[in-house]
């Protein structure tokens, strides 16, 4: 056997080692699961003679999955690309270009994502008269996607259907459904209910998957949803050689229907499983194991273990208490500026989690101030942006003419004269003649009081076809090329001039370049696959680490990810835990939260900032929220407990630090390091204006300082800009010039 086995610990070696039948790997965070599951791959193929094709791994986001693809490669070299390493998602789109059309579906369907959904879910709505302030677009796609995670088809969900509110959902639902099916489209959810209902309906395409897949991965299981454990359970069903990896705690997706039970209740599943607990931890110093640890035996509902780490103690966890967010995420700015000018670290070394998207506003503001260069994982994706979206809708509709939605977004865009009114005659004749909108569009000279404008739109419609034809002779580039000029929508957005439209423009440009990258590394590179590849893009897949920014995210988003410092802002009951989860009364929502605390804990690699706020605004209301229930959970000596009041004013050492924190906190809102209040001036660093001078600043333009005064390694200087107001910025990391 191999020598590289030999550098797996005990636990990492029996995994590898064993193969054949069920086996649930428990993997703690940090614990090296991917090295597992790579080098188990790895054993198949060199020591127990499997073919690579025999070989599905499947994880839950592109970019482990191109991680675990990669280290496959290096690994196993020659044939691994017979392997498939893939997600769920892009596992079922594999299966179903080959066999969707058995059960009624063209084999060039299209992918939609949230944006599209929610606009087919409004033409339901205005279809069937469904009152849109009674009736969240949101909560009604939200409620249809949880039908389909339990396979529940709409006559399933029409039959169960007892509350008004569900006989309405049901009826947008059955809409929802059919008109999908008429544009040719799935959404994400159908990618896996489709799979499975072809797997159910085609046995032999079910046996021939079965025969093809004799050994299967699953990372992260403790994330999967009941369709997912129902596609895994069919493809697996015949040789059982089965192999789950997960973290019942870190099972933080509940609210995408994420099934904890499924990893819980593995034995029971396959009652002869075996079961092998990783419990070293190579990321974390122990003392944030510690705290990890601490927090998450909490939880009651979970497999039992401990992570053990050989790494050094590391700095104790940095609580803070500040006044409110403003000064918690000033604090941050100003730790992370200690940290470059006198630790020398990056800015990509630190990670600001938060519990929602909306604490991020104030830390961008004082990041901004601070110029401190950031990132947010989770906001805007590249392909949500209006003109990608727009540019890839013609992409679509030269694809596929009966997906509506893309037709409808593109039909006026740039402008060409075809109005509301319009459109709304054409769709209505293509929902009473029962034909999609695109063919409805070809028949404009049938569509009565239409004289203005069907040749308008016969110009649009020819204009369609002619690329449908030239792009058998077009390279993907070319083709999209070709539509950006005959449309002339570049032309109109450098008309325009302004920054913005300089700045989609140049997202165009980005696009051209993934269309380019595409075709170059594609052996047969289509626009059918173009365009599901980026269907199936997450934002989080387009994060690079070696990127020299701070991050901002959720933990939710945080999870798979590791930084060597991490803050977690925000550290206060009825915000994390959240308001809902304290007030439910079901244990099970607290315990979510509190592994969700957990996966924030673990992806510290060195440093650990816990941050709360004595008030803050949330909602437009001040808020006085008590100390988070986790910062309780956590014993005393593993926090840096240096604060500006007397020693007798702190916490008795003896007494645990759980009982203790918030009555102290109260009385001192503003907690910091000793000594924080003397600011010695930087001796190798001088300024060249002073009080009263004028200084440009690049983003800010032209102000007047205000005042100076020494800030640790730098200056902070106070400048009016006319422009923006007052502004408190460090001097060297602003760049201050005399103007």
């Amino acid at each position: 056997m191999d020598k590289r086995y030999d550098s797996l610990n005990k636990e990492q070696k029996k995994a590898v080692l064993h193969t054949e039948g069920p086996l649930l790997i428990l993997a703690g965070a940090g614990s090296g699961k991917t090295r597992v599951l790579t080098h188990r791959i790895a054993y198949l193929i060199e020591e127990k003679k499997v073919a690579p094709w025999n070989i599905l791994a499947i994880t839950f986001t592109n970019k482990a999955a191109k991680e675990m693809r990669e280290r496959v490669d290096n690994l196993v070299g020659s044939g691994s690309e017979d392997i498939w390493v893939s997600t769920f998602h892009s596992t079922c789109v594999k299966i179903l270009r080959r066999h969707i059309d058995k059960i009624g579906y063209d084999r060039y369907f299209t992918i939609y994502d949230t944006d599209d959904q929610k606009k087919l879910i409004r033409d339901c709505m205005k279809q069937l008269n469904v009152d849109p302030k009674q009736f969240k677009e949101n909560s009604i796609l939200s409620s249809i996607s949880s039908a389909k995670d339990k396979l529940l088809t709409p006559k399933k969900f029409e039959k169960q259907a007892y509350e008004y509110r569900d006989q309405v959902v049901s009826k947008v639902y059955t809409m929802y459904q059919d008109r999908l099916k008429k544009n040719n489209a799935l959404d994400f959810d159908d990618l896996l209910v489709k799979t499975v209902e072809v797997f159910r309906l085609c046995p032999d395409v079910l046996s021939y998957y079965q025969d093809k897949f004799k050994y299967i991965m699953v990372d992260e299981y403790q994330d999967t949803n009941h369709v997912q454990y129902i596609f895994v359970g069919l493809l697996a069903s015949r040789y059982k050689n089965l192999c789950v990896v997960g973290d019942d705690d870190q099972s933080i997706y509940r609210f995408r229907g994420a099934d904890i039970s499924n990893i819980l209740d593995f034995e029971k599943d396959f009652r002869n499983a075996e079961v092998i607990k990783l419990e070293q931890n190579y990321r974390s110093s122990k003392n944030i194991l510690e705290a990890a640890n601490q927090v998450i035996s909490n939880n009651y509902g979970r497999k039992n273990k401990t992570l053990y780490t050989d790494n050094e103690s590391g700095d104790l966890i940095n609580y803070r208490c500040l006044q409110n967010e403003q000064a918690e995420a000033e604090f941050m700015a100003g730790e992370i500026i200690k940290g470059i000018e006198s630790e020398g670290r990056d800015f990509k070394d630190y990670a600001i989690l938060y519990r929602t998207n909306a604490q991020s506003r104030v830390i961008e503001e004082r990041f901004i101030l601070n110029n401190i260069p950031y990132k947010i994982v989770g906001g805007t994706s590249f392909y949500q942006r209006k003109e990608i979206k727009d540019i890839l809708a013609y992409l679509k509709t030269i694809n596929n003419s009966t997906d509506d939605i893309a037709v409808k977004r593109i039909i006026n865009v740039p402008r060409r004269g075809i109005g509301t009114t319009t459109i709304n005659k054409v769709e209505n004749y293509a929902y009473n003649n029962d034909v999609n909108f695109f063919d409805a569009l070809c028949e404009v000279s049938q569509i009565p009081n239409m004289t203005r404008s069907s040749k308008k739109v016969e110009a649009f419609t020819h204009f369609i076809r002619t690329l449908r034809v030239e792009m058998a002779t077009m390279s993907l580039v070319d083709l999209t090329n070709e539509v950006i000029e005959r449309t002339g929508y570049v032309k109109e957005l450098e008309a325009e001039g302004t920054d913005e439209a300089h700045g989609r423009i140049d997202n165009i440009g980005e696009l051209i370049s993934k269309l380019t990258e595409y075709e170059n590394n594609e052996e047969e590179p289509t626009l059918n696959g173009f365009l599901e590849e980026v269907a199936l893009i997450a934002d989080i897949d387009n994060y690079n680490e070696e990127t020299n920014v701070v991050v901002l995210m959720t933990m939710h988003s945080a999870k798979g990810l590791e930084f060597p410092c991490v803050f977690i802002s925000g550290m206060e009951d009825g915000l994390f835990p959240s308001y809902m989860s304290i007030s439910s009364g079901q244990q099970e929502d607290i315990e979510e939260e509190r592994r969700l605390c957990y996966v924030g804990i673990t992806r510290a690699k060195q440093k650990l900032y816990l941050l709360g706020a004595n008030s803050r605004m949330i909602r437009g209301m001040t808020q006085y929220n008590q100390v988070s229930r986790f910062i309780r959970e956590i014993n005393n000596e593993l926090f840096d407990l240096e604060y500006t009041k007397p020693i007798q004013d702190m916490p008795n050492e003896k007494t645990s630090f759980r009982k203790n924190a918030h009555s102290f906190l109260k009385s001192n809102p503003y907690v910091v390091k000793k000594n924080a209040n003397k600011m010695p001036a930087p001796g190798d660093f001088t300024l060249n204006y002073e009080v009263g001078d004028l200084v440009k600043h690049m983003k800010f333009g032209i102000g007047e300082v205000l005042a100076i005064q020494p800030g640790g390694a730098d200056y902070e200087v106070t400048v009016n800009f006319p422009s923006a107001g007052v502004k408190k910025l460090m001097a060297r990391l602003a760049n201050l010039k005399k103007a």
